[in-house]
């Protein structure tokens, strides 16, 4: 059932409009000589036909289009406005405002029948466009979100792939990835960029798939020749990622590329400084440099979390930006939440061999 609100301050005209719409199949109307009530209605209920006379004393048929035109939802409701023929300015000055057609007083039941079917009509096929429009973008983002599940399916897997040749864990790239969400969240990142550097943060270390396994496995401090060749993962991670349609892998690409950059200028491979590096990068410098220090290397103890909490105070502003620092600390109690979650499993005891029968203890 189609909804034709009329609108005439004269009670005679508007019983006239009334009987005439009762003649439409499929039709109701509300009756309203009250400029103001008609706008209220509107604001809360369907309307699909307007139907209003130009003179009336509060508020004349053009302040009313343009009142109901700033409804929301009201900029594409066919509007029909009646008045006198000798008003072609009022008809020039009605359409700009947003009146689809206009009826001559006296209204003619013929006329108004035909004109009145024929924008309930547009009404009808507008509302069906919508409708499927609305449908076809929500199959788009369906299928976009399944096409964006399976793209992070294969990412995780290549980082899974790649850890397994390295002494960083699941854990780690799990407490990197929602350490640099819970930055972007303190920096008002939107939504989407928040969910974004959530998930590319896995592939920070990604180039260490073209490290040789003497250097990324030695448990002791490198020296310069093999830190050099070490460095180089970060060129290799971009390499690897660059170059692809993906939001997710040019992401990646950048935080490859930039998340062993200083603040100062004195990082790696590119030697930027300050705002020259991804801002992507320079969040997810502060969330892996923290979990490093505070996780259990072959080579190190895990720091305490008060001397890694120090450690970014004093390099803020120089391996560090100051605002990715601040943001971080400020959100202490959801870090501690985040490494309670995220913790490494514990390392099961060694497991002695049976002695041989007769042999001693």
């Amino acid at each position: 059932m189609q909804s034709v609100l009329l609108l005439d301050d004269n009670l005679v005209n508007l019983k006239w409009l009334e009987l005439l719409v009762q003649r439409l199949a499929q039709a109701q109307c509300l009756s309203f000589s009250d400029p103001a009530a008609a706008l209220d209605y509107a604001r809360s209920h369907r309307v699909d036909l307007v139907v209003v006379d130009y003179l009336m004393p509060d508020m004349n048929g053009l302040e009313f289009i343009t009142a109901f035109r700033a409804v929301e939802g009201a900029d594409s409701i066919p509007l029909l406005m009646i008045t006198a023929h000798d008003e072609k300015e009022v008809r020039y000055r009605a359409l700009e405002a947003g009146a689809y057609d206009f009826l001559p007083k006296p209204v003619d039941a013929a006329e108004f029948l035909a004109r009145a079917r024929n924008l309930l009509k547009l009404r009808e096929a507008s509302l069906r466009l919508a409708d499927h429009a609305a449908w076809l973008t929500k199959e788009v983002e369906l299928a976009t979100r399944e096409i964006r599940e399976r793209e992070r399916e294969t990412v995780m897997s290549l980082v899974k792939a790649a850890g397994y040749r390295d002494y960083e864990t699941g854990a780690h790239i799990a407490r990197v990835g929602h350490y640099a969400h819970l930055i972007a969240q303190g920096l008002q990142l939107s939504a989407q960029d928040q969910a974004l550097v959530l998930d590319a943060a896995a592939m920070h270390d990604i180039g260490k798939v073209g490290i040789p396994d003497h250097i990324l496995l030695k448990p002791g401090r490198l020296d310069d020749e093999e830190m050099a060749i070490m460095r180089q993962h970060a060129s290799l991670g971009h390499d690897l990622l660059k170059g692809s349609s993906s939001r997710l892998l040019q992401a990646g690409a950048t935080i490859a590329l930039g998340h062993h950059e200083k603040f100062d200028g004195s990082g790696y491979p590119q030697g930027l400084s300050g705002q020259d590096i991804p801002l992507f990068g320079r969040i997810v410098a502060v969330a892996d440099v923290f979990d490093a220090l505070t996780s259990e290397r072959p080579y190190k103890k895990p720091w305490s979390l008060e001397d890694a909490a120090d450690y970014l105070r004093a390099q803020r502003g120089l391996h560090f930006d100051p605002q990715c620092v601040d943001v971080f600390l400020a959100a202490w109690p959801q870090v501690l939440a985040i490494r309670q979650r995220f913790a490494d499993e514990p390392k099961a005891p060694p497991v002695l061999a049976p002695l041989p029968d007769g042999a001693a203890a």
